[in-house]
């Protein structure tokens, strides 16, 4: 029997969360960390965003931009120490880490936006 390897899916996983993070973490950060502190413009209330986030698609949204960016970091990170550390003898241990970190994210992130529902 062949064994597969998952770095294709890996990979897709990586894409997907550069896009995502490139699509909407700048228009978030504008948001959150300039325009609404500035005052340039007004905030929404906490009710507003609590109703925000009661909309499934919303969650969904915000689910899918944490889960993928954690992959993203996790794929992004693993190379990094694999190419730039020259620490490839430690494949399983920082495979295991960095996707299990992107794993354990992603399941606070559903919680915590279940938690809204």
């Amino acid at each position: 029997m062949i064994k597969r390897h998952p770095e294709p899916l890996l990979w897709m996983l990586f894409s997907a969360g550069g896009v995502m993070s490139g699509m909407l973490m700048p228009a978030l950060l504008f948001l959150f960390g300039i325009a609404f502190p500035l005052g340039w413009l007004r905030p929404p209330t906490t009710e507003h965003m609590w109703a925000a986030l009661a909309n499934p698609l919303v969650a969904l949204t915000m689910f899918a931009l944490c889960a993928l960016s954690l992959f993203h970091w996790a794929h992004r990170f693993r190379h990094t120490l694999y190419d730039g550390l020259q620490i490839k003898h430690l494949e399983e241990v920082i495979a295991a880490i960095c996707y299990g970190g992107a794993i354990a994210g992603s399941a606070a992130a559903a919680y915590l936006l279940w938690q809204f529902r």
